[in-house]
């Protein structure tokens, strides 16, 4: 975990003990972790979503390629999930993610979706202009007021279910930037589609946890684990018909066999 950032917002169940095993082993090589999902039923191939970037929030293919390499045979050493599953690393796309202190600062200026794990005044749904932290919180210039609602809200981050910021022009322009900045073209590690692009409605609508195919997530390097090796129920050996199983033959019939030689005549 990054001592002067830390995860705010944070995993529960089969996720937290994985980002407890993979955290430090993105921290090793130079990266953050930023989520864990795990989706899928079980039975039917379960998905292990990891995500990852830089400091600086870049995250190349080469840099997915290695981290997937390094936490593969972690996994099938530390073995925290029953079923067999697909490992997914990713970068956190265009409409990242918010999980730190930090991101609310990086991306000032710009609009998020909040969804609360706690209720704040009632109300667990917020959408607005992020305007940064304020210590363990986020302050948010709400774009969903009504009636007399407070426009400026500061939310607690650990409290904060899902932050996400919201696909636009504006968004997209300022992921071109950053990436020209970085030296690299967006195309080399984001697919995104125009279209994908916020309708600016009030409907409320976080991307789902197995969304696999969201085109404003980066690349995604899947890397099938060994599945786990499955017993067989033994099947009882058939016995043979015979006289004594109650087969075809019926039972042993009484007296002497067909075989006897018969009995002399006088």
């Amino acid at each position: 975990m990054s001592a002067d950032d830390p995860r705010l917002i944070v995993e529960t169940g089969v996720a937290a003990r994985v980002a407890a095993i993979v955290e430090p082993v993105l921290e090793g090589l130079g990266f953050r972790l930023v989520r864990v999902r795990v989706s899928g039923a079980s039975g039917g191939g379960s998905t292990l979503q990891i995500m990852a970037e830089r400091p600086d929030g870049t995250f190349t293919i080469d840099d997915c390629e290695a981290a997937s390499r390094a936490l593969s045979p972690v996994l099938d050493v530390e073995d925290p999930i029953i079923e067999a599953y697909n490992l997914e690393m990713s970068s956190p796309g265009i409409d990242r993610p918010l999980v730190r202190a930090g991101d609310f600062d990086r991306w000032a200026g710009y609009e998020a979706r909040i969804e609360m794990a706690v209720a704040q005044d009632g109300r667990k749904r917020f959408r607005g202009i992020v305007e940064g932290s304020a210590g363990t919180g986020a302050r948010l210039k709400r774009t969903d007021v009504k009636g007399d609602e407070a426009p400026d809200v500061v939310l607690p981050i650990e409290e904060i279910g899902e932050a996400r910021l919201i696909l636009n022009d504006d968004l997209i322009r300022e992921a071109l930037r950053r990436a020209k900045a970085a030296g690299r073209s967006i195309e080399d590690d984001e697919d995104f589609d125009e279209d994908d692009e916020d309708d600016g409605e009030d409907s409320f609508a976080l991307p789902e946890p197995d969304n696999e195919n969201d085109p404003s997530d980066a690349f995604i390097v899947v890397r099938p684990t060994t599945p786990r090796p499955v017993k067989a129920t033994p099947v009882p050996k058939k016995s043979k018909p015979g006289w004594n199983t109650g087969g075809p033959k019926g039972p042993k019939p009484k007296g002497p066999g067909r075989h006897a030689k018969p009995k002399p005549t006088r």
